[in-house]
């Protein structure tokens, strides 16, 4: 209990570690959703608009509101705690939703899911930031950030082989009870360091106001929110796609789904972070112009992959995107961690986290189902691939916006105060 910032810091890879697996848990726990999408709507008898609801108003309100409160908690508190019961939280709430038998069960569960996981990123990216040494920042928010292709994947490919060999709800009981043996684990091995005292920690009013004023924080938060509004949409309902537009059964689908997001999520993740840390330094611009690029090249990739006619050309046209749509991550994160002094960088992220995941997560998935039921009497079958290829526009928006920042942040950037 008394070990010094020196010994604490021999640990950082320990600690990074089990913040990645949390994270893998985290999307783990989401994607399930979007692969059991065909048994899951024909077992409760749900139409395309209340399952693009489950996946994302319920979840989406909850998590991002409460991100603030439970990370300004965790700035005056302990992080590492905060962080272990949020996994214990969302764990039994997963497993919950393998009980429900209607759609408002579902919903009620999906909620207490979205008040659990609001309690673990934004305290997450605050520890990183408090373990490793800005040069090796962004990369080590990137590792972390693995846990977006990771989890998605996994979830996929395992929500998809467990329900096949058991049933939908087996595959919601096993990830939420590995959540919840994950959480003691957690509680014992990862460890705040040493900060200020709470006396000085700021005021919650104070740090959002700080943010406010700043033209860049905005632009930030709309770029990134832009990109997740198709990013989470898409990742719920392309499963769906290639059930009803390449003809897909349930394994096929997750095994597809797996490859795409598992190599090129985790190769653009990584890249982002690794790019950012080695061209940041010298140009803080350069956390925002890579993810511009990406996203660039993320909407007409995704839409002639979404529009291809068959797998053998879909399969490398959605890999280049599932690459680039989140490189963002590690190069973003960690200016948002530098817009503020350090004191206040895991309120800073959830603030940022608010306006991301109530427009991205909250209208994502809801969006897409919507324009996929208003088209269904055009276009039958085809109506969720169309719609799915209209939200890639957003990613356009995504790189305008971010575009706007680059001169921005280099002016605003706060540097770590010196130890």
């Amino acid at each position: 209990m008394n070990d010094t910032v020196a010994e604490l810091r021999n640990r950082s890879s320990l600690v990074l570690a089990l913040l990645l697996v949390a994270y893998i848990f985290n999307y783990l726990d989401r994607q399930i959703l979007g692969i059991l999408a065909g048994p899951i709507i024909g077992e409760l008898h749900l139409n395309d608009r209340q399952f693009g609801l489950l996946s994302g108003p319920p979840f989406a309100i909850l998590y991002s509101v409460l991100g603030i409160p439970f990370a300004f908690l965790a700035d005056r508190t302990s992080r590492s705690r905060v962080i272990a019961t949020a996994v214990a939280f969302w764990s039994a709430f997963t497993a919950l939703c393998g009980t429900a038998v209607s759609f408002w069960q579902f919903f009620v569960f999906r909620m207490g899911v979205g008040i659990g996981e609001a309690g673990g990123v934004a305290p997450s990216y605050a520890l990183i930031a408090d373990y490793f040494e800005p040069r090796r920042r962004a990369r080590a928010l990137a590792i972390f950030s693995l846990g977006v292709p990771i989890g998605l994947s996994l979830g996929t490919l395992l929500g998809a082989f467990i329900a096949h060999a058991i049933s939908w709800r087996a595959a919601f009981y096993t990830m939420g009870i590995g959540g919840l043996v994950l959480a003691p684990v957690m509680l014992v091995f990862v460890r705040d360091l040493p900060r200020p005292p709470v006396a000085s920690a700021a005021p919650l009013g104070q740090v959002f106001p700080m943010l406010a004023r700043k033209p860049v924080f905005w632009l930030m938060a709309f770029a990134a929110s832009s990109s997740s509004l198709c990013g989470y949409g898409l990742a719920v309902w392309t499963p769906s796609v290639l059930e009803r537009s390449f003809h897909l059964g349930l394994i096929e689908r997750g095994e597809f789904m797996a490859s795409v997001v598992f190599i090129g999520g985790c190769t653009g993740v990584f890249a982002g972070g690794w790019l950012a840390d080695r061209l940041g330094h010298a140009d803080r611009g350069w956390y925002a112009k890579l993810p511009a690029i990406a996203w660039l090249i993320t909407a007409p990739t995704f839409a002639a992959g979404l529009l291809a006619p068959n797998l053998m050309l879909a399969w490398p046209l959605l890999l280049i995107p599932n690459a680039l749509n989140i490189l963002w991550l590690g190069p973003v994160i960690t200016a948002v961690q530098h817009l503020v002094p350090q004191r206040m960088r895991s309120t800073a992220s959830a603030s940022f986290l608010l306006i991301n995941n109530l427009i991205g997560l909250g209208i994502g998935p809801y969006l897409i189902g919507a324009i996929s039921e208003a088209l269904k009497r055009t276009y039958g079958t085809e109506a969720l691939r169309y719609a799915a290829v209209a939200c890639t526009g957003f990613y356009l928006l995504a790189a305008l916006l971010m575009l706007l920042c680059v001169s921005r942040l280099r002016v605003s950037w706060v540097e770590d105060q010196a130890a």
